[in-house]
């Protein structure tokens, strides 16, 4: 019995059923993108044992963990922890901790695309963008808890630069590279749509750091007022995230649906179309998609592998002034730059292996549909929840981390404005994300506890003034 039947009994299908009639899934940038990094794991080793319990669960193993690339860093995962309890040093923890993290952000990815089989495209695009940042909502949340905010709001900032500048910069400029002979073109619908976002999140950043230093009463005012703000301005930013979501899933979908285009008289031209014109076996082979696991399997390892990457988010968290003073770089260039890199690096190299592919909608749609996703929707449900949770967390990033974001949204917008790339583009993109990173290398923040003390004793005195 082979795995393909194992599946059809776990789900309760006939054996014969026909891939055309099983669970099918249509694929956007994000599953596209994580795709390139899994391999076709090979049917020979599962071995031939008659119990079905044990033969389904080698058989969701083999594909679950064999079947990505980037399965040599899963032994990182038991070897945090058992560093963690016995006593290494914690810039060890921390050093295996982000390295176990890279696999599992693949894999979850992996793994709601499996449940999306099962439950139609509309509920697998919103598992899709709920769970397309988890590790970087999971380790913001675990820094709220410990009432890490500088923490929190670095790592937040620094996805947003990683996807603008890193991401988006070395695919266009490997794209550029290997297609030295063409012309690169991009629908610019869906980054057009996501420029905008960008912008409105930016908006929101930046006016309670320009109320901060236009208000003229006192820092205690001053400070309540931000966070006051701060909270409506998120409620805002959600509410237009799920008006983004009812417009990428349901009424233009077919704006962010993957496609491999070309224009020719000023049209837009679907490649996959000629494909299947040109050689319809070819085309059938390659449409011939279908679950590797069952519904309840991938609903299983989703959460055992939500629970680890909740884990390891909690050593990172607790390890990351150790591994600063440990390593002499700040707090900041860690959170903004090294955090994001390890943590997207499954993301990061989809996105260029499909740019290397002249495909850059794919892409397009990695790098921006993360950032907006980070920008619209994570930072503001942190702020809720710190709302919730009794903690002080405003929209406030301070002036440098404000004005890089800045910069970064904007030059990002003005390298899509046309509808074409080049190497060029990717190389200015990618300087500034260098530029930026030394920035903060040689920028030495203050404590982390001592930065969340003081502000949270201004908020408290400004609530006593208010109270009295």
């Amino acid at each position: 019995m082979d795995s393909q039947e194992v599946l059809n009994m776990e789900n309760g299908e006939v054996k014969g059923m026909s891939n055309k009639d099983g669970p099918h899934l249509i694929r956007n940038a994000h599953t596209m993108s994580s795709s390139s990094l899994r391999k076709r794991s090979d049917p020979m080793l599962l071995p031939k044992v008659r119990c079905r319990i044990l033969r389904q669960f080698l058989s969701n193993l083999q594909e679950v963990i064999l079947g990505t690339k980037l399965c040599l860093l899963f032994p990182a995962i038991p070897l945090a922890v058992l560093a963690k309890c016995y006593q290494f040093g914690r810039p060890w923890i921390f050093a295996l901790s982000l390295m176990g993290l890279t696999p599992l952000a693949e894999r979850v990815s992996f793994l709601t695309e499996q449940i999306a089989y099962f439950t139609g495209p509309t509920v697998g695009g919103l598992l899709n963008a709920t769970c397309g940042n988890a590790t970087e909502l999971i380790i913001a949340l675990f820094a709220l808890h410990q009432k890490k905010i500088l923490v929190l709001k670095y790592s937040l900032l620094g996805s947003i630069l990683s996807n603008l500048l890193l991401v988006l910069g070395t695919s266009l400029l490997c794209g550029g590279l290997a297609n030295l002979k063409k012309e690169q073109l991009y629908d610019r619908k869906q980054s057009d749509v996501n420029s905008l976002l960008l912008l409105l999140g930016l908006i929101c950043h930046v006016l309670p750091l320009m109320f901060k230093y236009a208000a003229a009463s006192t820092d205690t005012f001053t400070a309540i007022s931000t966070l006051q703000f701060s909270r409506a301005s998120s409620i805002l930013m959600l509410t237009t995230y799920l008006a983004y979501l009812i417009f990428q899933l349901k009424t233009h979908r077919q704006i962010f649906e993957s496609q491999e285009g070309t224009r020719i008289d000023n049209h837009w031209v679907n490649l996959k179309t000629v494909d299947q014109l040109s050689y319809p076996q070819e085309a059938e082979d390659g449409d011939d998609e279908k679950a590797l696991i069952g519904f309840w399997s991938a609903f299983s390892w989703l959460v055992g592998m939500t629970v680890i990457i909740a884990l390891l988010s909690e050593y990172v968290v607790g390890t990351i002034e150790a591994a600063s003073d440990s390593w002499g770089v700040s707090v900041s260039f860690i959170s903004i730059i090294l955090l994001p890199i390890v943590g997207n690096a499954a993301e990061h190299a989809g996105s260029i292996i499909f740019a290397f592919k002249n495909k850059l909608d794919i892409s397009l749609g990695v790098a921006l549909g993360s950032a907006t996703q980070i920008s619209m929707f994570v930072v503001p449900l942190c702020v809720i929840v710190a709302w919730i949770m009794g903690v002080n967390m405003d929209l406030d990033f301070s002036l440098l981390e404000t004005g890089s974001l800045t910069f970064a949204i904007i030059i990002t917008a003005f390298t899509l404005q046309d509808g074409t790339s080049h190497y060029m583009k990717g190389v200015v993109l990618s300087l500034c994300y260098v530029v930026i990173a030394a920035c903060f290398f040689v920028h030495k923040n203050p404590s982390v506890h001592e930065s969340t003390t003081d502000s949270l004793r201004v908020v408290k005195s400004a609530t006593g003034i208010l109270t009295a």
